[in-house]
Formats: C-alpha cells, structure tokens, sequence
C-alpha cells in the first residue's frame, strides 16, 4: 500500500507548504492554508488500452511542420462561435466561468442538444430527470445528446469508452474526484488532478471538453490559479439577476482574439442569441431627452451603437460627486478637466453621474466625445437632435483624434437609421455614396457650437 501524504494548501490561490502557516507567502491571505491528503501512487493512462501512449512526440524542424488551418466544429451558436474565434478546435480544454443562476448550465445544455455530433453532457449537480425536464423546455427532439450523472473521474471514462462521444461537457468542475487522490471534492488537489486527467484525455483523443466552474465571492474562478494556465480557453459568463441579458467574454483564447463579445437574452425557452446588440443598448424613448448620446463602439470585430447618459446638477454637498456605471471614472475626471480648461464650461462644482446602458462596461476611447456630449447635454438641459451619433478620442488639449475602422462605424451606424456623425477631422474615410452626413471636427468648440449653437 503506497504511503499517504499530507500537504497544505492555500485555498486562495492554491500554494503548497510543508507545514500549517497562518498567511499565505503567496497571496498574501489569512487563514485560508487547509491540510489535505495526497495519495502518491502510480498513475495509469486515462484509457489503459490506448495506443496513444505508446506515441512519442519527435523533433521537426520549422519548415516541416504542417500550417494548414486546424478545422473547427461548428456549434450552430452564432455568438459562442464568435467568443471562440470560430467554433471548437478538436483537443481544446475550454473552461466557462459564472456566477451562480447566471444560466451556465443552461447555456451548454442548449448547446449540446442542438449539435449534430455525439455529445457526452457529464453532470453532478443535477439529476438525470432534472436536465430532461429542462431538456424539454429548450430542444425536446436531440438525438445525440447522452446525459450521464457521474463524479467519479474512472467511471467518467468508461462511459467514455463506451459512447465514443465527439464533444464532452462537464458540469462542475468542482463537483469531481479522482480515486489518486484522498482529498474531498472541490479541494485544490482534486481540482487540480481531474482537470489534469481530462488534458489528457482531450489531447490524445483530439475530443473538445468544455468545463463548468464557479466562482468565488470577487469573481474569479474556484480553485487553484493554475486551472486558468491549464485550460486553453476561459470564458466567462456574466449578467444580472434583474436584466433579461447575459454577456459572454473570452478572458483567454489560445486559438482566437480575446476582445470578442457575446450577448444572450434568457427566455423560458433558453437563451437567444442576440444577434444586434444595439436593440438592447439603445433606449426607445420617442421624445426627446437631454444628457443622452448615441456613441459608436467596437468589441473585437462588432460594431456596436451604445447610449451614454449623463446628469449634471448642483453638488448638494461641499464635495462634487463624480459617479460612472460601466465607465472609467478616472477618464471621466480627465475629460471634466479639458471641459473646464479647454472648452470654459465650470463644472467643478457640480455632481456629475454617467451611465452607459444595457449593464455593459467600455473602456474604448472612441466614445469620449459622446461622453462629452452627453454631459453638455444635461448641463445646458438641451436635447441633443435624435439621429446623431459620435466617433471620436478627446486629448488633453481639447483636439479631437482619430479612431480606428472608422468606416465600420459609419456604416453600422447608418444601418441603424442614424443620420449624421460626428468624427475626428484627421480620419483617413475611404466610403463614398453613404446617405449618413459625417461631420469633421478638429476641437471640442466646433462640436458645440454645432450642437448647442
């Protein structure tokens, strides 16, 4: 019988000492160093008779290698695909990330149903009677979806074997265990081997298997920081219990860009792909409202036309409040300061509010001048003209810069009825017959005098 180990491990980050200690070296944490068991013995291959192990990997010089574009299968969601960078990529470890009720599950059942190829949903939460019934709410007819309710990693695999399945899901993550190790489910060790022994699995059967995990209280992922190295792809799925929308980000991608953005609306039926996000980032107020402006953003390789609304009023308070949701608050100041130095408007002494809508943060400076306009808007309490939209970077100087793939935004913009924009008056436009009007401003004084008179 091999002999039992005992190490201590840091809950936080995931830290191995000898011995108990009160403070983690590594994170810096209190408390959160806890004994666990490590049986050391012999581990064998996922799948004993694979004659994969019996590969060896052989040096190959650079031109000798092969740079044929890897095929992706393709998961029939639009905006999963997107994050991706283009579907699955066969041996892929993908890890989806969230907080709880979010709609994770969800999201990969509907997935699984709706694919054409064997898929393996691996579940130890739920019962099988429990996913069928939600089963039935979302694709009640998928011929090639197995369920198998299952924590044990060796049973996992059997039934791997046995199936033969083209895509496999697991759902948690933290719910698994290994029979190598003696430690309960959940704890670092055990996260740490399971996720270890599906790599393997993945890689040698080139087999995508996608992950479910939880999060912690500040938001990253349970476990060991070493289950983000790990992987090849980390998603995460956010939202809030009180919007109808849910938001897919791509924090890491092996295979793709890490700017993408998806965007879902949970239903009774699932969740629906949200194919123009601007339906939900625009509000549909017919009258005319001030400290409201339409700005032109892109995430990754959409363009997308958000709302930014702002209030300016009299700080009640000895100190002026400077408050944002989904803003950097620090390019707020900044761009106060040039309203001030450069533009003459005296702002120092009251509360300023900004709020891009549809629950969404953006850091792309090309929305500065609609953050601008916005605030001028609800100071002078004048609506700015419906149809009018802004994509442009302030400086420090009060000039107005210019922004990249200006012309994506002009014609996302003119699909969406707007009719006039306002860009920087050194972007290089290459589009000819557009029915929009592009407005080229220099500095922040021609755009008010246009707008404000």
């Amino acid at each position: 019988m091999p002999k039992t180990k005992t190490a201590y491990f840091c809950q936080n980050c995931g830290a191995q000492y000898s011995k108990w200690v009160g403070q983690c070296s590594s994170c810096k944490q209190w408390n959160t160093v806890v004994e666990e068991l490590v049986q050391k013995e012999e581990k064998q291959s996922w799948k004993t008779t694979s004659n994969t192990a019996k590969k060896v990997s052989k040096p190959l010089r650079v031109n000798e290698i092969s740079t044929d574009k890897e095929l992706r299968l393709n998961t029939f969601d639009l905006e999963f695909n997107r994050v991706l960078g283009g579907g699955l990529v066969p041996g892929a470890l993908v890890l989806l990330g969230g907080e709880p009720g979010v709609g994770k599950s969800t999201l990969l059942l509907q997935i699984a149903l709706k694919l054409p190829y064997r898929t393996l949903y691996v579940s130890g939460e739920e019962s099988q009677k429990q996913i069928k019934m939600r089963a039935d709410r979302i694709h009640p007819d998928s011929e090639n979806c197995y369920i198998l309710t299952e924590t044990k990693t060796q049973n996992i695999f059997r039934q791997i074997e046995a199936t033969e399945p083209d895509i496999v899901v697991i759902d948690s993550i933290q719910t698994l265990h290994s029979d190598y190790i003696e430690s309960a489910a959940g704890s670092i060790s055990q996260i740490r081997e399971c996720t270890a022994e599906l790599m393997k699995f993945a890689k040698e059967t080139n087999t995508p298997v996608i992950l479910i995990g939880h999060i912690t209280k500040d938001g990253s992922i349970a476990g060991p920081k070493i289950l983000e190295h790990m992987v090849d792809t980390v998603l995460q799925f956010e939202g809030d219990r009180n919007y109808v929308y849910r938001i897919l980000r791509s924090l890491k991608n092996r295979f793709g860009s890490t700017a993408e953005l998806g965007i879902y609306e949970m239903q009774g039926a699932g969740l629906r792909e949200v194919n123009n996000p601007s339906e939900i980032l625009i509000s549909k107020n017919e009258e005319k409202l001030s400290g409201t402006a339409i700005a032109s953003t892109i995430e990754g390789m959409r363009p997308l036309m958000i709302e930014i609304q702002a209030l300016v009023s009299t700080a009640v308070y000895g100190t002026p409040q400077r408050s944002t949701t989904g803003y950097n608050a620090k390019r707020l100041n900044m761009l106060l300061a040039v309203l001030e130095k450069r533009a003459g408007f005296k702002l120092g002494a009251k509360d300023v509010f900004l709020n891009i809508t549809g629950g969404i943060s953006v850091d792309d400076p090309a929305i500065d001048l609609a953050v601008i306009a916005a605030i001028l808007s609800s100071n002078e309490d004048i609506p700015i003209e419906k149809g009018v939209c802004f994509a442009a970077e302030v400086g420090l100087a009060g000039e107005i810069r210019p922004v990249q793939r200006v012309d994506q935004r002009i014609l996302e913009a003119e699909k969406l009825g707007f009719t006039s924009i306002y860009v920087s008056k050194n972007n290089k436009i290459s589009l000819k017959n557009t029915k929009i009007a592009v407005h080229k401003a220099a500095r922040i004084e021609d755009v008010v005098g246009d707008l404000f008179g």
